[in-house]
């Protein structure tokens, strides 16, 4: 895994505040795969959960969610009209 993130930040854009970046990524890396901040944050929501301090109300806006443009119908050759399966 050579990213910070999901956003795919390398590991050597690390500011230099933070030391070696191999210094750094190493345990993050092993923290992550050994489930550590999956834990961390569980724990912090259940204590929070507990003391009232989070609402558990979800919603999501279907306005924002767009298809990839590869997942619309091209009209190709051999598609077939939306709608329609085989």
């Amino acid at each position: 895994m050579n990213s910070l993130n999901r956003t795919r930040t390398s590991w050597r854009d690390l500011p230099e505040r933070y030391g070696p970046w191999k210094t750094v990524c190493t345990p993050f890396r092993r923290y992550a795969l050994d489930g550590i901040f999956t834990r961390a944050l569980q724990q912090m929501q259940a204590r929070a959960d507990a003391a009232g301090d989070i609402e558990w109300l979800v919603q999501i806006d279907s306005t924002i969610v767009r298809a990839h443009q590869h997942a619309a119908a091209t009209g190709r050759k051999g598609d077939l009209p939306a709608g329609r399966t085989r």
